[in-house]
């Protein structure tokens, strides 16, 4: 899947209300970002690329394995398949919302 896509993906998953609570950024490079808004009322998913509460950098490649449910989160963190940046209880988090 391109980024356009994976936005289409997470938007579904994480629906009006996520309990996140808090801003997320996947970074995937020059592939672009995907923002998720998770203090707004709806929640948002967006392609902008601001300031979050938690990034996450991670490959395209790697970020559709995860939304296919082939990568979990924290296995991918600790193979260093992501990093991230910022508030970590945002990413730990991101578990129940992908």
């Amino acid at each position: 899947m391109n980024i356009e896509a994976c936005t289409e993906a997470i938007r579904t998953k994480v629906g009006s209300d996520s309990g996140l609570e808090a801003t997320l950024k996947f970074d995937c490079g020059d592939d672009g970002v995907v923002f998720i808004d998770g203090k707004s009322a709806p929640n948002s998913v967006s392609n902008s690329n601001l300031d979050a509460d938690c990034t996450v950098g991670i490959t395209l490649e790697n970020l559709n394995a995860m939304l296919a449910g082939d990568l979990e989160p924290a296995t991918g963190f600790m193979m260093g398949k992501l990093k991230v940046t910022g508030d970590m209880s945002v990413a730990m988090r991101l578990q129940r919302v992908i």
